[in-house]
């Protein structure tokens, strides 16, 4: 696919991300709570690091099932920092039980997935940069959603990294005009009925 965002690079699993996943709306709850602490997980690190682990990551935390997740304790951090094919971080992994918590919260409230798409309407923002150097790490929109997450109980969602989820979500259509992908996910835009 000629004229791809630049940052997906060559490497086949960022090209396959980049091509079927970045930037497609997300309407699950559960599905926004996992890519969500992904996000969190990779704060620091590069997002391929996250993405050849993810399975790993899936298995390690019962399928991203955030009701399982919120009856964790101590013994489940300490097993997880034991394993390998994840990012063994105390705070990240304390962060994710507590996320859990906190969804759940959200989520028997008003619905995660609702609470997340009310910030843009219900419809994706559809931005239209020419290149990836006019794409900002952050907006107003990302401080404001990162502020009323972190009251809602959330960590390790700073401005930066929810802007970073809500591209990725498809909160935001950040591909680059240039990129195929950018009209392709345009047109994913309406959201079922449900929300």
């Amino acid at each position: 696919m000629n004229g791809r965002c630049e940052w997906c690079g060559v490497d086949p699993v960022y090209v396959a991300y980049h091509d079927t996943e970045w930037g497609v709306p997300e309407w699950d709850s559960r599905a926004l709570w996992e890519k969500l602490v992904l996000d969190g997980f990779q704060a620091g690190l590069s997002w391929i690091t996250i993405l050849k682990k993810r399975d790993n990551f899936r298995h390690a935390f019962a399928g991203f099932d955030p009701r399982t997740i919120a009856r964790w304790g101590e013994p489940d951090v300490e097993r997880l920092l034991l394993n390998p094919g994840i990012i063994r971080h105390r705070g990240k992994i304390e962060a994710t039980i507590g996320n859990a918590r906190a969804w759940c919260e959200i989520e028997e409230r008003q619905g995660f997935d609702r609470f997340l798409w009310d910030y843009v309407d219900g419809h994706p923002v559809q931005n239209a940069f020419a290149s990836g150097a006019e794409v900002p790490p952050q907006t107003p929109l990302s401080a404001k959603l990162s502020k009323d997450l972190k009251t809602a109980g959330f960590r390790f969602c700073g401005p930066t990294i929810v802007y970073a989820f809500m591209e990725a979500v498809g909160m935001v259509n950040d591909h680059i005009t240039t990129c195929p992908r950018h009209g392709e996910v345009a047109q994913l835009a309406a959201p079922p009925s449900a929300i």
